[in-house]
């Protein structure tokens, strides 16, 4: 009932920018967490930044001061600003949305994941 699409990814040159979004719909009571994770092949999946319900942030080492992850309640929807982007940052960028969710007046916690955007950085 609840899904996640995702768009902004695509090839961009050594030090260009991108901006990622991904917005939820459906039966949403309330967001809990929003974040982006990205896998590079032959990689584990990682944690690129987090943003809570309360707007507290973390982010990766190696994205700080690059990367900024921003939201829009109206929208139900994070945004993930990718500035100076390096060819280490090629991966594919999955956003993740923990999410409450209200069935028969019993809340329910759920993890939602998009489809992946695809981002290359290559001169």
């Amino acid at each position: 009932q609840v899904q996640l699409v995702e768009s902004g990814g695509g090839l961009v040159q050594p030090g260009g920018s991108l901006r990622l979004s991904c917005a939820a719909s459906g039966s949403i009571f309330s967001i809990n967490a929003m974040g982006w994770y990205r896998q590079a092949p032959g990689k584990q999946r990682e944690l690129v930044a987090r943003i809570t319900s309360g707007g507290a942030t973390n982010y990766a080492d190696s994205v700080k001061g690059r990367f900024t992850i921003s939201r829009d309640g109206a929208k139900n929807t994070v945004y993930l600003q990718m500035n100076s982007l390096k060819p280490e940052d090629t991966a594919v960028y999955y956003c993740k949305m923990s999410l409450r969710r209200v069935e028969r007046l019993v809340p329910y916690d759920y993890d939602y994941w998009g489809q992946g955007t695809q981002v290359t950085v290559s001169s």
